[in-house]
């Protein structure tokens, strides 16, 4: 009596874990936000100057009670198709725990339905590519269960380029310069004073 039991639980146990691993899949959650995307400079940013202003909202054209569950968003910058290609390590994957498309988090905020606004400046470490906003809404056990993008599906419209930091400030080639001479004028002191001290040695 009792060994088929020790299976039921073992079964159990093991179809949680496997629901678990499996996690949410992207094609199971409803475009339940509506989510708009723009920056006075229009869709070329520059990375750690230019800033983005994202807006989001819950669709209301959804029954009364759908967002109940929401508790908190956050904001994610995503790799378009185009800046995905032949790169693997952006690969998009329905489940979301093996997705790479949104790899950077703007910020997390508390859920509301409304009147939802956040300017982010783009950050130094965000490379050159093409870019769309997603939010993605969780429920209280920080599983996804709704999102909005400000793109379409297939992911061509509204879209936004970022240009990376390329080569270096310019304060810090001068001081690079200023340690080098002080590297090589310390060497050629070493080795005029080691001079000095071996004539000396000649002549005693």
């Amino acid at each position: 009596m009792e060994l088929p039991f020790v299976f039921l639980i073992s079964y159990l146990i093991l179809s949680c874990f496997a629901a678990s691993c499996h996690g949410v899949t992207f094609s199971s959650l409803q475009k339940t936000l509506i989510v708009s995307a723009s920056s006075p400079l229009g869709h070329d940013l520059k990375a750690g100057k230019d800033e983005l202003t994202i807006k989001w909202e819950f669709n209301q054209t959804f029954p009364p009670g759908t967002d109940s569950s929401y508790k908190t968003v956050k904001l994610k910058l995503c790799y378009a198709p185009e800046s995905q290609k032949d790169r693997p390590w952006r690969k998009t994957v329905d489940n979301l725990k093996k997705d790479k498309t949104c790899q950077h988090l703007i910020v997390a905020r508390p859920y509301n339905p409304s009147n939802n606004s956040f300017t982010w400046t783009v950050e130094r470490d965000i490379p050159s590519a093409k870019f769309f906003v997603r939010v993605y809404a969780y429920d209280g056990q920080e599983v996804a269960v709704g999102y909005g993008q400000n793109t379409d599906h297939s992911k061509t419209v509204g879209l936004f380029s970022v240009h990376a930091i390329t080569g270096r400030h310019a304060s810090i080639d001068v001081a690079s310069a200023c340690f080098s001479l002080f590297s090589v004028g310390s060497l050629a002191g070493f080795f005029y004073l080691e001079r000095r001290k071996g004539k000396v040695s000649e002549y005693k």
